[in-house]
Order: structure tokens, then sequence, then C-alpha cells
């Protein structure tokens, strides 16, 4: 999986930087994340909830922060483990751009590998789940700056992915339903997906 993307943030570069850097903030950002805690220099020990289609987890991963270049860029390099969901893998390069004196261009590209039933459900959900995140995060980071209620975004954007998430395993259950009462095997049930993969 990669994805590339570019977020222009309300705040200027060394202020991004600093915020990027605050694991407050991050934790408040991220999308289901339940803790950040040092470990060791420029890494972190990383506990998040989330749900990738019919597939919820709670992650327990590691992230490394390396090629740093304050306040211009840094690789994140992360693995994470959840049990029977399968893992996660990757780095990611961001780079900041000053855009004027009072916002900053964020660019980042990411590659990572899943594994276990992440795998299975499709490439194509979990690059829509994780453009969702990346997006949930972006509007969280921003809203810490813009004077929003984060808080209550926050709410909002977990119910909302968290009903998104439920559908979409209701649907799938009434799929594999259906697919048993027809005598349908495992490849059927799969392609049953392809009826609301498009909503990610």
């Amino acid at each position: 999986m990669e994805l590339s993307e570019t977020h222009t943030l309300p705040v200027a570069q060394q202020q991004t930087w600093d915020a990027l850097n605050d694991t407050e903030i991050l934790r408040a950002c991220i999308p289901g994340c339940e803790s950040i805690d040092p470990d060791g220099e420029n890494a972190y020990l990383v506990a998040l909830s989330a749900a990738v289609g019919p597939v919820k987890a709670r992650f327990k991963g590691r992230m490394q922060l390396t090629d740093i270049d304050a306040p211009n860029t840094y690789t994140i390099v992360f693995e994470g483990q959840g049990g029977a969901a399968g893992f996660a893998k990757g780095n990611a390069q961001v780079t900041l751009e000053a855009d004027g004196e009072a916002a900053t261009k964020l660019s980042y590209t990411a590659n990572a590998q899943v594994g276990g039933k992440l795998a299975q459900i499709g490439s194509r959900l979990v690059d829509g789940a994780a453009r969702k995140i990346a997006g949930e995060f972006f509007r969280r980071f921003s809203a810490q700056f813009s004077g929003e209620n984060s808080a209550d975004q926050a709410a909002d954007g977990a119910a909302s992915v968290e009903a998104e998430a439920d559908a979409a395993s209701a649907q799938t259950e009434s799929n594999e339903a259906a697919d048993g009462e027809s005598g349908g095997d495992a490849k059927k049930g799969k392609k049953s997906w392809t009826a609301w993969i498009s909503k990610f």
C-alpha cells in the first residue's frame, strides 16, 4: 500500500513541527489512539483501536523517527500488531514547507505492508480506510490551531467511523448468510464485499 497526500495547515512551519512532536497533541488527533509513550530517543510505543471494514482490533506498536531535519522533514518507521486481525509495518516520509508566514504545506508519502485478516479483505478497502484515518487526523490537527472544539470533533469523527464500520460488518454478515443458503463458498463471500467497498 502506498499513500501520498499534501495538506495545508493554518499555522507557521516551526509551530507545526513542534505540534507534530507533541505526544499529547498527537494522541488527541490520531483516531482511536489510546496512548503514546516515549520508548528511547525519538521513539514511541503506541496503542490504538481501529476498524477496517469488518475487521476491528486493538493495535500495539512502535514508532521511530529517523532522518530528522528540523523543522523540515523526518521519516517515521512503524510496526504494529493487532492479534488475530493481523499486522502492519512500513514507513512514511513527512515534509514541511512554509506557505507564507502563517501556513504550512505538509506532504507525506507512506508505504505499508499488512498481513492477517487485514490482507484478506483487499488492498482497496485497506487503502480507503487509511485515507479516512489520515483525513480525520488532519481535520483534528487543524482544529487544534483554529479555535474549534476539537473534543466535539473527535467525538463526531469517532462516531462516524464506528457507524460506517458497523454498517460494513452488518452487510458482510448478510452476504455471508445469503451465500450459506445458496451453497456459496468463501470466494463468493469475498466478492460480495464489492457492494459496499466503494464507500471507503
